[in-house]
């Protein structure tokens, strides 16, 4: 049974939230001149029409990033992005609760291999070898 409880606390939103957290806060403590990240286009494939700004360079891949983290430890979201929810008010709560944690869970995965990518490639740019 202890297995399955490590299983779950290893996949639990909240640790995911964490290591996002801390691959963020590696990534600035290795990034001690981030203005060497400018003008270096990023490998990344993400998606540019939705966010068009954060597709120009790394150094903006490493802005977005930590907004990012600033949001996800506060908890604090604009007032504007709860009327994009209106419309999936009349779901079931349950169902749209296990959706959203899933693809949260999902998308704090994705950013924290991106975050750990992004140090990557600034160690390689200041030539330290993994």
């Amino acid at each position: 049974m202890q297995s399955a409880d490590a299983k779950f606390k290893r996949n639990s939103l909240f640790l995911a939230l964490r290591r996002y957290s801390s691959a963020v806060s590696e990534m600035e403590q290795t990034i001690l001149l981030p203005s060497l990240l400018r003008d270096m286009p990023s490998d990344e494939v993400w998606d540019c029409e939705a966010a068009e700004e954060t597709c120009k360079d790394l150094f903006s891949n490493y802005l977005m990033l930590k907004a990012i983290r600033t949001t996800v430890e506060s908890g604090l979201i604009r007032l504007d992005d709860h009327k994009t929810l209106e419309p999936l008010l009349d779901t079931d709560p349950e169902a749209l609760f296990h959706f959203h944690v899933r693809g949260l869970f999902s998308v704090m995965s994705d950013l924290t291999k991106k975050t750990q990518t992004l140090t990557e490639k600034y160690m390689d740019i200041i030539g330290i070898a993994n």
